[in-house]
């Protein structure tokens, strides 16, 4: 069966994934003075979608073998779209928050149910579709930093940029199911999903790996921005820094997927990368003057982060359940844990009364990071798939 029109479809459904949550970061400084709130409170629109992609990962292995990946990826854009526009309508700041959290469910679920749809259907190219959905990602992300402020005050509003985003969510449902309508049937399946496997070793590595990683990557999106107006850049300029870093990440993370599977380990990758973004974030903190520069190095560094640490669950696991299991543990755990960046960083400004300490926090996370990345062996990240763990558990009747 021709795969092309998923390949499609997984990219444009990724793309829906993260603007509401990224296209906030440039508009923090005016919500916070129209719904006058602390940078506190502020965090919490950063860190509401990442609790939420932690909790609602695991079940999207559960939706997903009730009504079939197609259904569940469908019903989470509508989450995202739905709730979005009910989120813009709404005037008051608890109401905003509210809202927030189903958006971020749908998040959570499709974040889970795109590496099991590879899986699935592209044992065969794991690393060239993971990176065709990051891609997605990725670009749906710089698309929003970019144009989020220009739509604000083109249109008067901070919220009608997340209008924008939430009505293009709710389009890309309807486009989802018309490339996939040609897919198999779903059959219910009478196998339960396996359980989180949380006494391997190798899936709280992974764990770490995207918990530091994504912790890093959302403190960045919701507070670098903020962090540069603060040392007198414009709202405009310092939204357009963090659109060439997310603008970056797309070519990089594509181009690096690809020579991972072709030369050398990606364990040497991921330390790469991972070095880059901890030199970019100490050169944004001591010598803030050259922040087009650390900027393009940033996005050259947080590019193949993402791909590369997607792909870890389909080199560890056997079948789509496995990879279901150990993505959702990856993600869930890993999501969750991290949720917490945009808030204790916001905290963190609060207290401080700067974004000086706020970037050697990060600063310390991306240096921990390299150390994570770094511990992967060879052999579990090489073209030898290891069988040294005991088969992930499945779920007793």
């Amino acid at each position: 069966m021709r795969r092309g029109p998923l390949l499609v479809a997984l990219f444009l459904a990724a793309v829906a994934l993260r603007p509401q949550l990224v296209g906030v970061g440039p508009l923090i400084p005016s919500i916070q003075r129209d719904l006058a709130v602390s940078h506190t409170v502020a965090g919490l629109l950063g860190t509401i979608p990442v609790l939420c992609m932690g909790l609602f990962a695991p079940p999207a292995a559960f939706l997903s073998g009730r009504v079939g990946p197609r259904r569940a990826l469908a019903v989470a854009l509508a989450l995202i779209g739905c709730f979005g526009i009910a989120r813009v309508a709404v005037p008051a700041a608890a109401g905003v928050i509210l809202l927030t959290f189903p958006m971020g469910m749908g998040m959570g679920l499709a974040g889970a149910l795109l590496p099991v749809t590879v899986k699935t259907r592209f044992a065969d190219r794991p690393s060239f579709a993971t990176g065709v959905y990051t891609a997605g990602i990725t670009i749906g992300a710089a698309v929003a930093a970019a144009v989020s402020v220009p739509l604000a005050h083109a249109l008067g509003s901070w919220r009608w940029p997340l209008f924008v985003y939430s009505a293009a969510s709710v389009a890309l449902v309807l486009l989802w199911l018309w490339l996939t309508r040609s897919e198999p049937a779903h059959v219910p399946s009478q196998v339960r999903p396996l359980r989180l496997p949380l006494r391997l070793p190798i899936a709280w590595r992974l764990v770490a790996a995207f918990f530091f990683m994504s912790s890093v990557f959302y403190g960045i999106n919701a507070w670098l921005p903020d962090a540069y107006v603060e040392h007198g850049w414009s709202q405009s300029s310092a939204g357009d820094l963090l659109a060439v870093v997310n603008a970056l990440t797309i070519p990089v993370g594509f181009a690096v997927a690809w020579l991972a599977d072709h030369y050398g380990s990606r364990r040497v990758w991921l330390s790469a990368a991972a070095t880059l973004q901890l030199v970019a974030l100490v050169g944004i903190r001591l010598l803030p003057g050259g922040g087009w520069g650390w900027a393009v190095l940033l996005g050259v560094g947080i590019g193949p982060l993402f791909p590369l640490t997607m792909t870890l669950p389909l080199d560890v696991a056997e079948d789509p359940r496995q990879v279901a299991a150990l993505a959702g543990m990856m993600l869930g755990v890993g999501y969750t844990l991290s949720a917490g960046s945009p808030l204790l960083l916001g905290a963190v400004r609060d207290l401080a009364g700067g974004f000086g300490p706020v970037l050697w926090v990060l600063v310390a996370a991306a240096a921990v990071l390299v150390l994570v990345d770094a511990s992967f062996s060879r052999k579990r990240l090489g073209a030898d798939r290891p069988s040294a763990e005991p088969p992930l558990p499945a779920v007793s009747s």
